[in-house]
């Protein structure tokens, strides 16, 4: 009979000497044998502030920047009040 095994997801860093660094602990105790299931991507993913940076100078939404696009204003609407 096969042995029940529990997953867990963490993040870390593979540094350039190709070791894995967590960014948190483990919540299991050792010494005790794991496996282990790398998953990255095979380009480096952005940050949110260079998605936006892309966003804002990409060509496809220049039309925004028309007054025609401009069709709401300070007075519009009512404040959204969160009571929770």
């Amino acid at each position: 009979m096969e042995a029940t095994m529990t997953a867990i997801e963490l993040t870390g860093t593979v540094n350039e000497r190709r070791q894995l660094k967590l960014d948190e602990l483990l919540p299991i105790f050792g010494p005790k044998r794991v496996r282990v299931i790398v998953l990255y991507s095979p380009t480096d993913e952005w940050e949110e502030t260079e998605w936006l940076a892309a966003a804002a100078h990409n060509p496809a939404f220049a039309f925004l920047k028309d007054a025609e696009e401009d069709i709401y204003s300070l007075s519009d609407g009512k404040p959204f009040r969160d009571e929770a």
